[in-house]
Order: structure tokens, then sequence, then C-alpha cells
């Protein structure tokens, strides 16, 4: 029963099939080949409009170099306090834009709002020598608590922030979950809510190493090109990492299988909500779960093999953990887990 991370799970089949395909015959290196053309007609599909979408290998790379495009070295990027670029990629935006600095807001869940934005924008004022200047919103979707971001809630912030001459950022490590909840379509839920760029996130999802930037629009990846090959993105077999993305997005395979994970969430915190002295603590959204247990109740999950994170120490003989459901999380697991919590397995 593990519902450690997404990343615990491997690949899909379809995904290894497509790198195997990939691999039979020579073709173009550094990107030049077809299947990395094709993959940017999927993502123009995908997203009803002309973009320029770039594969790299890691959600970290994808953020950081995104944001470094974006930014310059005196410019602040504001961001959730618990977002991903603040607290777990160990200062590459920071590093690889040279300098601009995160500015950590609190929310309720998760999520930014705009009050709060607006906040953090009265102590960093634009022409104010003395303050990093506002560059970049970046909004996790989902959310680092498992929460998803409407189309409005995002065009809101989005509004404020071009009003600020920013540019806005979405990482969406689990965007295909965040998707899959809302029921909107991809462009819905991103250019045309007013994101200008993507971190494209297909590894947690069901690929092996595959995420890409997406600009909305092409003037804003300038010098995105030559960043990606000084950091060692730029990948010399790049039709591997573009076949995982092509197979990915066929067929909308991606939604498909993000439902999944998200469908078993709620299944999972359907059952553990009805077992006394657990309380849910944030609403589950995609595919995480975040719940209060006794702590005597989460020894007697591990002890029955259950694998899951605290999110945090004990406090008042209670530990908020994360459970991660995941596209090839068996629903058997979810039962026996909800089972065992409730002291019928």
């Amino acid at each position: 029963m593990n519902f450690l991370s997404d990343n615990a799970y491997g690949a899909w089949s379809e995904i290894i099939a497509a790198v195997t395909a990939a691999a039979d015959g020579p073709a173009p290196s550094y990107g030049a080949d077809a299947l990395t053309a094709q993959i940017g007609v999927q993502f123009e599909r995908i997203f009803s409009r002309r973009i320029m979408a770039f594969p790299v290998i890691s959600g970290t790379a994808a953020n950081a170099l995104a944001l470094a495009t974006l930014s310059p070295p005196h410019g602040a990027v504001f961001c959730h306090a618990e977002a991903h670029i603040a607290v777990d990629e160990c200062g590459a935006p920071e590093f690889f834009s040279h300098g601009a600095k995160l500015i950590g807001i609190e929310g309720e869940h998760g999520k930014l709002t705009p009050a709060g934005l607006a906040t953090a924008l009265s102590h960093h004022l634009k022409g104010f020598v003395h303050h990093a200047q506002p560059a970049v919103l970046s909004l996790t979707q989902s959310t680092e608590l498992g929460t998803v971001y409407t189309p409005d809630e995002i065009a809101a912030l989005s509004r404020l922030a071009h009003e600020h001459g920013m540019k806005v950022h979405m990482d969406g490590a689990r965007f295909a979950n965040a998707v899959a909840h809302l029921g909107v379509s991809p462009a819905a839920a991103t250019w045309q809510a007013g994101v200008d760029v993507l971190s494209f996130g297909a590894t947690k999802n069901g690929a092996m190493a595959a995420e890409a930037v997406v600009f909305f629009d092409p003037a804003d990846a300038r010098d995105f090109e030559y960043r990606r090959k000084k950091s060692g993105h730029l990948v010399s077999k790049m039709r591997f990492v573009s076949a995982q993305l092509d197979a990915y997005l066929t067929d909308d395979r991606w939604l498909a299988r993000a439902a999944h994970a998200n469908r078993l969430a709620t299944r999972l915190a359907d059952g553990l909500k009805a077992v006394e002295g657990v309380e849910i603590a944030h609403p589950v959204d995609a595919n995480a779960v975040f719940v209060w247990l006794p702590d005597e109740l989460a020894a007697r999950l591990r002890n029955g093999g259950g694998a899951f994170y605290d999110w945090g120490p004990p406090a008042g003989g209670r530990t908020l953990i994360r459970l991660v459901t995941s596209f090839a999380t068996p629903e058997a697991d979810v039962e026996r887990f909800v089972a065992l919590a409730g002291g019928r397995a």
C-alpha cells in the first residue's frame, strides 16, 4: 500500500513501447528529430493555439529555466510559501536566474488569493531601487496541498499580476490531475485564464523522465534555448524524451490516467473521514489526501504495510500525513488501507 508519492510508480506500457520504437534506426540529435516536432503539434492541439514547447527531463529544470527566462536577476518571483519552487528545489530558481528573489505568500489550503498577492506587492514597489522588482507570479496546479485553482481564481490572480507588469508561470507537475478535476479544456485552465508559461509535467503521471516548458506567447521564450543548453538539459537523444510526451498526449491518455488517481484519492478520503479521530486537513481536489491521524493509528497503518509521509512533526497526539495516489495505484490498496484504518483488517 504505497501512498508515498505518484513518483513511486513506474511508467505506462504505451510510453515504454514509444521509447522502444524510437530506438529503431537513426534520427537527428538535439531535438531536430520528427518526434520532437510532433510534440509541438500535439501541444498546439490540446491548447488550441500556437505555442513553443521545449522538452526537459525534470520538473525542477522546467520551473527553474522558465522562471529564469521570465525574471531578471533583480526580479521578484511571488509564489505560495509552500510552493515546490520555494521548498523543494534546493534554490534552483534563484541559481538559474542569477539571483531572482522568491517571495513566499501564505494562503489557505495551498492557494494564493488576490488580497494576499496585493499585500505582498505593496512591499515590493515597482521602480524603487531598494526593492526586488516584481517580475513573475508562479502558481502551482494542483497545489502542494492537493487543491486546485479554478479558472476564475487563476484569472483573478493573473489579472492582478499583469496589471503590475508581471508574467504568470504555472508549475504543472500535476497539471493532468488538475485538468481532470476541473473538467475544462487545458486552454481554459491556462492561457485563457492569463497564464503565460506552463511547466507541463508528465513524469508523476506515468512518464519515465519527461516534462516540457510551454510558452503560450513564443516571444516570451526569448533565450530559453540557450538557457536549456547551458544548464545541461538539451538532451542529445531528445527523441526519447519526446517519444514519452507524444505517447502521453495521444488520445488524451494523460487525462484518463490522472482521473483514475483522483478518483482513488477521493475514495481514500471518503473512507478515512468515517474513522473516529481522523480529520481531513484540506479539500481533496486532485490525487493527494492530507489527513490528521492519531499517532497510534498512524503506527498501526505503517505496521500493516501502509507507506506514506508525515507532513510535519506530531502535535497533541496527532500527526498530519500525506497520501498520494497514482495512475497505477491498485484499488484494492485503497480498500485495504481504509479497512485497516477502521480496524476491519
